[in-house]
Parts: structure tokens; sequence; C-alpha cells
């Protein structure tokens, strides 16, 4: 399976400025499959470790943490000589051992020739917690379920990811209805590695959402597990009540709608646990415009997507029937999958900070706008060939914005102020 974060593996093996590598992301997005594929493909050996119930490891890095003493009981766990030229170590659930996340600060500043990624999929929080190691001895990388990009190429359509890539929306728009039934199957399936893989072989719908249900399950087992018991009746609720946040009108998260009188303070930790663990993307409100974008956020304003398009549409229960009805998935939800589809492909791209903007009178809303790092660019998401626009043209006449995006099942065109970029290219906006 073709992920794109194994180009990014390859360029830190590369760099002379390489520091042991954190990978962030949340349960089952395929960090241990990457992290092994990644030694297969890019090293003579790998030696990996899962620190989760290991009382051996935890022992080993309980004591001093002299990097040639850790080595040595590494190699010793093993059995064999780890080279440190052509060896890559992998720490699996790295955050059951804070010890273990201290240590790469010592690997980097006393033994900078190992070759060392961890993974974890709490690891958020346990960097939130205060674990010792300084900022700026570890590189991070956060790792996302698969792009639409990455579907088509997993679903065998390697040429038509090509075409993409290669802006020829002449020949995109010929094969458009290539592109819709593979979003809508994107829409159904997401981009979680096993429900792409069961996908792949067996074409099964019933099969995906099976393997759906026990990830959703295995979350909420997360919950009970490891969050503090005062936070996780309240951790069920606000993310159970994502998908009727997701349907209204305005997505604009409510308190209320998670249970009747209900505050932000109550929720707070609840909704930054959910956050660390990589479950869900927090998207805030601006009201005016500037870089860095993040001068202007509104941070009690805010809309809430979660991880994954093909666990929000597991979550409303919708029905593999709708792939077959025309456009109908694009709008049944409300448009919420649309948008949540396009929260997700702005999250796998690097760098980008995301938003969404309301005016003061709440009479203009522009469903995300992004922070390239050179420009502000508003993007309006339609769920189907509906090309009215009327907010974007006033945040344009507000702001005179370089670049204004219109995403929807519509072809590609470029008019005047306005750029139509169909939903499947959505992953190109920052090429324009």
């Amino acid at each position: 399976m073709y992920r794109i974060a194994m180009e990014k593996l390859l360029k830190w093996k590369q760099s002379k400025r390489r520091k042991p590598l954190i990978i962030e992301g949340a349960r089952q997005v395929g960090k241990t499959w990457l992290m092994k594929e990644f030694g297969k493909q890019a090293y003579a050996d790998t030696v990996y470790i899962n620190f989760d119930s290991n009382s051996r490891m935890a022992e080993l890095f309980a004591s001093d943490l002299d990097t040639k003493r850790l080595i040595m009981g590494i190699e010793l766990y093993v059995g064999r000589k780890i080279n440190s030229e052509n060896c890559l170590l992998i720490f699996d659930e790295v955050h059951e051992v804070p010890r273990a996340l201290s240590s790469l600060k010592y690997f980097y500043e006393n033994a900078p020739q190992y070759h060392i990624i961890c993974a974890g999929s709490l690891l958020g929080i346990a960097l939130h917690q205060g674990t010792s190691f300084p900022v700026g001895k570890v590189d991070f990388l956060k790792l996302y379920p698969l792009s639409f990009k990455e579907f088509l190429m997993a679903t065998d359509k390697e040429q038509f990811a090509e075409l993409l890539e290669n802006l020829d929306f002449e020949m995109i728009t010929s094969f458009k209805q290539t592109y819709i039934d593979a979003l809508k199957q994107y829409y159904f399936i997401g981009g979680m590695p096993e429900a792409v893989q069961s996908f792949v072989e067996n074409k099964d719908f019933n099969e995906v959402r099976y393997i759906q249900k026990r990830i959703l399950e295995a979350y909420e087992q997360d919950f009970s597990k490891h969050a503090p018991n005062e936070i996780v009746p309240r951790l069920r609720m606000l993310w159970n009540s994502i998908p009727s946040q997701l349907a209204k009108e305005n997505k604009k998260f409510i308190y209320g709608l998670i249970r009747e009188g209900a505050r932000a303070k109550e929720y707070e930790t609840a909704m930054l646990w959910l956050s660390d663990c990589g479950l869900i993307h927090k998207v805030s409100r601006v009201n005016a415009v500037g870089i860095p974008l993040r001068a202007y956020e509104d941070l009690k304003a805010f809309k809430l997507f979660i991880v994954d398009v093909g666990l929000l549409s597991c979550m409303v229960g919708l029905r593999q029937r709708t792939l077959l009805d025309g456009n109908d998935l694009f709008v049944e939800f409300k448009g919420a999958l649309t948008e949540q589809y396009v929260c997700q492909q702005l999250k796998n791209m690097e760098d980008l900070k995301i938003c969404y903007y309301t005016n003061d009178r709440g009479s203009c809303e522009v469903d995300f706008v992004v922070d390239t790092g050179e420009r502000i660019v508003p993007v309006e998401v339609k769920a189907e060939v509906n090309l009215r626009a009327k907010s974007l043209k006033t945040y344009y006449e507000k702001f005179s914005p370089e670049v204004s995006v219109r995403t929807s099942m519509a072809d590609y065109k470029k008019e005047g102020w306005l750029l139509n970029l169909p939903l499947y290219a959505i992953d190109q906006i920052v090429r324009f």
C-alpha cells in the first residue's frame, strides 16, 4: 500500500540533521506497518521493540539512560548486534515507558549515529503530560488515514492519481465519472488502512463496515482503559455528539447538543484528550484574516471533525445502497460528509493552518480558510453541483484574496477571481 509518508521517511534518513523521529497519529492509521515497511525498504536490518506490557524494556529504561548501556541491553534482548550504519530501531507504543521517550534526548546528543523511530497511539497524551524530553531534540511526523490520492493508488487507479498530479484537467474531465465513483466509495470506506485493504481484496462493503465498527469499539475501549476515570463519561458523550453537530446547517460546535445545560469548562479536558489522541480535528473560527492566521483565531468558536470520513459514515449508519443512488450521497447528511472529507484532505497537507470564517453578524460563513504561509485561501465547500457561493463573494469583496476556491462536483474552471476545483482534486489546492 502506497503511503506518501514513506517519501518523508526517506528524506529523514538522508538528512544530515537527522534526529530521533516521533510518528504521531490515531490508533489504526498504519503507524506500525509504515515503520516496519520503511525498515524493510531502506535498511539492511530492523530492530522492532513493542513497549506495551514489556517489563524487560521497562526495567532497562528505568535506571540511567546511558546510550551505550541501552544499546547493549537492546542487543541482549533481540539476540544480535546492532549496526548503527544500516539498522532501523523502532520503538512502538513508546508512551507505555515514558523514560524511553526521555532517552531520545541522549540518543540525539550522545549517539546521533543511530536511526530511531518511535510511535504510539496515545503519544500525544504522553507528551502533554510532561514526559521529560526537550523540544528540539526530536523530529515529528503526523500520520493520518489514507488521503483520497492514496486511496486511488490502493484501488489500482494510479494513472488517475497521476492525472491529478499533472493537473491535466482536460483529461480529468473526460474521466470524471471514474473520479466521482471512487469518491463515493471513499466517503463510505474512508482511509483507515485495514478497511481499504479489505475492500481492495474482497470488494465487500459489509466487511468494511464490520472493520469500522471494530475500530470505533477499540476507540471507546481506549477511553475506559487510558483516560482519567472522571472524564470517561464526558469523552463518550462528546465523541458521540460529533455526527449531530456536523448535521446542523451551521456546524459550529454547541455544548448544549452534548446534553442540556452542558458548559465548555466541563468538556475542555475531554476535548483535549480526543485531540491529543488524534481522534478529532478542531477547526477554529476567524472573523478577520491575515498572516499568520493563528493570530486571528477565536478559540471559543470552532467546528469538530473526526479522524476519518469512513468512520463518520459508519457512526451515522450510512447505507451502502446510497452509493448507487446517483449523487444522493453527497447531499445526504446535509453535506457533512463532504465537509469532513475536505477537512481530512487539507489536514493531510503539510504546514497548512486551517480555520473557518464568519463575519461578526454571522451573515457570511466560508467553510475553510487556509494559511499556506504565503497567502490566505478561502475555500467554499459544495456537496454537489450547486454553484451559488454568496458568502465567498462577500468574503472576496471584503478581503480581495489572490485565489478563492469553490470545491464541488462541478468541473474545473477558472473564472476571474474564482477557481472551481472538483472535490476529487482538492489536494491540489496549494499548487494554485
